[in-house]
């Protein structure tokens, strides 16, 4: 079911992920400068509305751009390749050059161009969601308190609920805020380089510091193939490589952990086996949505006497965050009672 109903189930859970951004964004903003929640409501749509539609739309504008450079610059790769892997011996590099002859680039490209356009398609269903989420949140706390039968159960649901919408958040904005920093960093040494691509490559560097771990060590090595294709200069490849690596070693040891601080405490391996069964379930998307999910499971899990063990395994040191230290702190009265 997972697999079959990938694109629902995908846009829906990115739905869920901005409807909760933008239920905290109404709070904050109706409470500080009492504007009517009805108010707020209508512009965080209007704004959802125009920033996913934006989003997509240079997204696909992005990848289309580095499709057709990339067909053009295909013979010249190619051409480049031998010196990039004469270092490995010539049986190996004939048996590598014979097999990437045999790949069609070109195709597989263009076919990656093909799939683009499905990002707008989710991109109105996402909107469809989140207009609808709007509209039953009314009805969310007294639908919770008639599925536990219990107005004490039905509060723990809604604590719970709020606990996970808390650390999201803070994650998801911690990550744009270090992969902007990121992107710019690299935009600002292919520039300075005068090699093409810069913006292109600063925002696949951008999208891909949201997959952890992987996700930075891949944009780098991606950096610096490119940055060899497309100037065909070793020395120039080997500064941008180095200078693109102290970047994202740099903000991601220094920056990201000082920022999330403690938000998260998630296990690096439970990470990794997060990522490796989402990706291979929802592909690219799944991995993206790896850390989000994983967050929400171990906070339902150690909430549930026999599910603690999961959620031990899950946390860093072997002691779960339940989301009981975010009680406290102020949420929408529609989903916190």
């Amino acid at each position: 079911m997972l697999v079959q109903a990938r694109f629902i189930l995908i846009s829906l859970a990115i739905a869920i992920i901005l409807f909760s951004l933008t239920t905290d964004a109404i709070f904050a903003i109706c409470s500080r400068l009492k504007v009517p929640n009805w108010m707020g409501t209508m512009l965080a749509l209007i704004g959802i509305v125009l920033g996913v539609l934006w989003v997509s739309t240079t997204v696909v504008a992005q990848i289309n751009q580095v499709v057709q450079t990339a067909v053009v610059y295909v013979e010249q790769a190619q051409a480049a390749l031998p010196t990039l892997t004469q270092w490995l011996g010539p049986d190996v590099q004939d048996r590598l050059l014979t097999a990437i002859s045999n790949f069609n680039i070109t195709g597989w490209i263009r076919s990656l161009a093909g799939q683009a356009t499905g990002v707008l398609q989710g991109s109105v269903l996402v909107i469809l969601f989140v207009g609808f989420m709007f509209a039953e949140q009314v009805w969310f706390p007294v639908k919770v308190e008639r599925l536990t039968g219990d107005p004490q159960k039905a509060l723990q649901v809604r604590r719970i609920i709020s606990s996970i919408m808390h650390r999201v958040n803070r994650y998801l904005v911690v990550k744009t805020a270090v992969s902007t920093v990121t992107a710019v960093a690299v935009w600002l040494i292919f520039t300075l380089a005068e090699v093409g691509l810069a913006g292109p490559i600063a925002l696949l560097t951008f999208v891909l510091n949201f997959i952890p771990s992987v996700g930075s060590i891949i944009a780098t090595a991606i950096a610096a193939v490119l940055a060899f294709v497309l100037s065909g200069d070793t020395t120039v490849t080997m500064i941008i490589a180095a200078a693109c690596t102290l970047v994202q070693f740099t903000i991601g040891n220094v920056l990201d952990p000082m920022l999330l601080g403690q938000t998260l405490r998630l296990s690096s391996f439970g990470i990794i086996l997060s990522l490796a069964f989402w990706g291979a379930v929802w592909g690219i998307p799944g991995m993206f949505l790896a850390v989000p999910i994983m967050v929400a499971l171990m906070i339902v899990c150690a909430h549930i006497p026999w599910l603690r063990p999961v959620a031990v395994l899950l946390s860093r040191e072997g002691l779960p965050d339940d989301g009981s230290s975010d009680d406290d702190k102020t949420a929408p009265p529609t989903l916190v009672a």
